[in-house]
């Protein structure tokens, strides 16, 4: 971050706390239910996407384009959910809410790194989605391992260089009065919007953001499913079409557990009282990574029988 103020300007000297104080879940009713909750989805989250990690990784018939996005969403998943709870649990459940001004920034670069990975990981599914179904018999040329690996690595560059410059815009704040953060980690916008300097660049960060990693990558994915649901629209009987939508479920499912949780926060935020609008951000961060793993063992035949197949192999 230095080295980013150095490239701005020198000689500039900004007032930065010692720490910041993360008041989020404090003075919320029957709080301690709701951390006992974040202990079991984390625990769950850790255990099914190792699984499916283990699944990929020792399965040689998993190994293709499709999965490597799936074996990417999971890793994405365990780091996200281990960023985030076992330091919501250290500040609120053990009374740590203290965060130095280092570790807050880290704590919040390393959060939206990876809930922006899991929307653009889903992007990279849609496009796994329309080869299949588009292009069914040029899939395995048009969608080489090579092209799935720069999809996702692109991705990752992006989203780190995005978030890195959002976060970088945070330290040329000055902090006079208040350094309570009332949120349930360190938010983008509770931070810059307690500064008391012009904090106008990161307020128009905090626009292109959302539009950059949430916006952007729900609008390319609604425009997949038309092309596919127009695909699908031109085969010739039902049964093949229900055949061919049935290969998108477990898509359309995580895009679902993602989206719609954000999409309705952010639909009625002026009318959620303060408490249950933080409860429900935490739920849309803590809840997709536990649930995508299962979703997909569930509804996808190759990674139910390869576990299966692993787990009588241990037995």
């Amino acid at each position: 971050m230095d080295l980013f103020n150095s490239a701005l300007g020198k000689n500039i000297t900004f007032l930065r706390p010692a720490f910041f104080i993360i008041s989020g879940f404090i003075g919320i009713p029957n709080i301690n239910y709701y951390y006992a909750f974040l202990v079991f989805v984390y625990i769950i989250s850790v255990l099914a996407n190792t699984a499916v990690m283990a699944a990929i990784y020792l399965d040689h018939n998993l190994r293709t384009p499709k999965y490597i996005a799936v074996f990417n969403l999971a890793l994405v998943d365990l780091l996200g959910n281990s960023a985030m709870v076992p330091k919501v649990l250290d500040i609120f459940l053990f009374n740590h809410p203290h965060i130095s001004y280092n570790d807050c920034l880290t704590f919040l670069f390393f959060c939206y790194v990876f809930l922006s990975m899991q929307a653009l990981n889903l992007v990279a599914l849609s496009y796994d989605r329309v080869m299949a179904i588009v292009y069914p018999l040029h899939y395995q040329l048009k969608l080489t391992h090579k092209l799935m690996f720069s999809l996702i690595a692109s991705f990752w560059v992006f989203v780190i260089i995005v978030v890195l410059i959002a976060t970088g815009l945070l330290t040329r704040l000055s902090f006079c009065e208040s350094v309570v953060i009332k949120s349930y980690f360190c938010d983008h916008g509770q931070i810059y919007r307690l500064a008391c300097n012009d904090f106008t660049p990161s307020d128009i960060t905090a626009w292109i953001l959302p539009a950059l990693i949430l916006w952007l990558p729900l609008t390319i994915v609604l425009l997949s499913y038309l092309i596919i649901g127009y695909a699908l629209a031109k085969v010739a009987t039902v049964r093949e079409r229900m055949k061919g939508f049935k290969t998108c479920t477990a898509h359309l499912s995580l895009v679902a557990i993602y989206f719609l949780p954000i999409l309705i926060t952010f639909t009625l935020r002026a009318n959620i009282e303060p408490n249950a609008r933080i409860i429900n951000l935490s739920l849309t961060s803590v809840f997709p990574p536990m649930l995508n793993p299962i979703i997909y063992v569930l509804q996808t035949r190759e990674i139910k029988e390869s576990l299966k197949k692993f787990s009588k192999a241990t037995i």
